[in-house]
């Protein structure tokens, strides 16, 4: 989008710059579009650098314009701005209240709008005419320019506020498993400590054995807790315990039936039923928001393959389609904020998150999970 924008940006810079020099030429003769040019040029180009420094970019566009302004006055020369430097502006103005805080955005904008506004009844002579028409098409220029801006920020903002409130709910999620998490793992110290309180009584000897086992399964509690509670900052955001969500095999199984266009493969290890439940509930939800895009996304694929492998101490959760190629190099498939929550419990656990276009066709979304 930016690289069109600014093809666009480019082609009506050129055409402006030749249709107006002809008309100085034609009109006033000799070299007097010759200045105008120039800075319509010169402009140009620093709106076309406005993204990777959107402040400086738009204070030297407005030097530009105020000399040309002050040029033209003293020398006589044809209105300032031309159209092409009201169109640079208009551009730079864009960005900046697009990207900048809310003071330096409305600082140049106000500083735009009298250049544009004020500039053509300044520099014109009193032979000279048309500067009002020159003034009004600046003002319009800087309304269509500035308008544009805050309809984008709004539109950033937004998103911005979408993706946290993906977050926040992912927090609450995990919040309600947080009760289960704890339920399994004291549950089983509970246990050990029973078993030790008959051990004390029947045979001593084996007393420390059942205190280890407490021990470890202690351990493993506060390990489980801690990398589950890592992601929640809101501490009364806390809900009720949530149920156990059904298995991936039942998933999956609803997922390729559900119109019978597509295949399902899955591959899953024999023991997974065995993994701690933070990490079996976000291998279930990774595999879930994958599945949802795939149906969402990618309803030509006709294979999908969801595989779950140990491989050392890590998990490994990949999850492809056989799709239409996905395009390399750009936002590949459009969607929701599904991937900005499968990040947040990914990470969460210590591990990465990838995903983008498979090799050939398709996508892919692949995480790595410490186990």
């Amino acid at each position: 989008m930016d690289r069109t924008v600014d093809g666009a940006l480019a082609a009506g810079a050129a055409v402006l710059l030749g249709g107006t020099a002809f008309a100085l030429a034609e009109s006033w003769g000799g070299l007097s579009w010759l200045p105008g040019l120039a800075c319509g040029a010169a402009a140009t180009a620093i709106a076309l650098l406005r993204r990777r420094a959107p402040a400086p970019a738009a204070v030297a566009g407005l030097v530009v314009a105020v000399g040309a302004v002050v040029a033209a006055r003293v020398a006589g020369l044809p209105v300032e701005p031309q159209p092409t430097l009201g169109l640079a502006l208009a551009a730079l103005v864009a960005t900046a209240v697009r990207r900048l805080a809310a003071r330096p955005a409305a600082a140049i904008a106000g500083a735009a709008l009298a250049v544009l506004a004020g500039g053509p009844l300044l520099s014109a002579r009193p032979t000279s005419g048309g500067a009002s028409v020159v003034a009004v098409a600046g003002v319009l220029a800087w309304v269509a320019g500035a308008g544009a801006g805050l309809w984008l920020r709004q539109l950033e903002q937004r998103r911005v506020e979408a993706a946290e409130a993906v977050r926040r709910e992912e927090r609450l999620a995990l919040a309600r498993e947080l009760h289960d998490v704890v339920a399994h793992h004291v549950t089983g110290i509970v246990v050990q400590a029973q078993a030790a309180r008959v051990v004390a009584r029947r045979r001593p000897e084996g007393l420390e054995e059942s205190i280890a086992g407490i021990e470890a399964a202690g351990t493993e509690a506060l390990a489980a807790m801690r990398r589950v509670v890592g992601l929640l900052r809101d501490a009364g955001d806390a809900a009720p315990a949530t149920s156990e969500p059904e298995r991936i095999e039942t998933l999956v199984e609803r997922f390729g039936g559900r119109d019978g266009a597509r295949e399902v493969r899955l591959d899953l290890p024999p023991d997974a039923a065995d993994w701690p439940p933070e990490l079996t509930s976000t291998v279930y939800r990774i595999v879930q928001e994958a599945l949802t895009n795939v149906a969402r996304h990618a309803v030509q694929a006709g294979v999908v393959t969801v595989r779950v492998a140990l491989d050392g101490d890590e998990v490994t959760v990949e999850v492809t389609d056989d799709g239409a190629p996905a395009p390399r190099g750009g936002l590949g498939r459009p969607g929701g904020f599904g991937l900005i929550g499968m990040r947040e419990r990914v990470e969460a656990l210590g591990g990465r998150l990838l995903a983008g276009p498979g090799e050939g066709r398709g996508w892919s979304v692949q995480a790595r999970l410490p186990r």
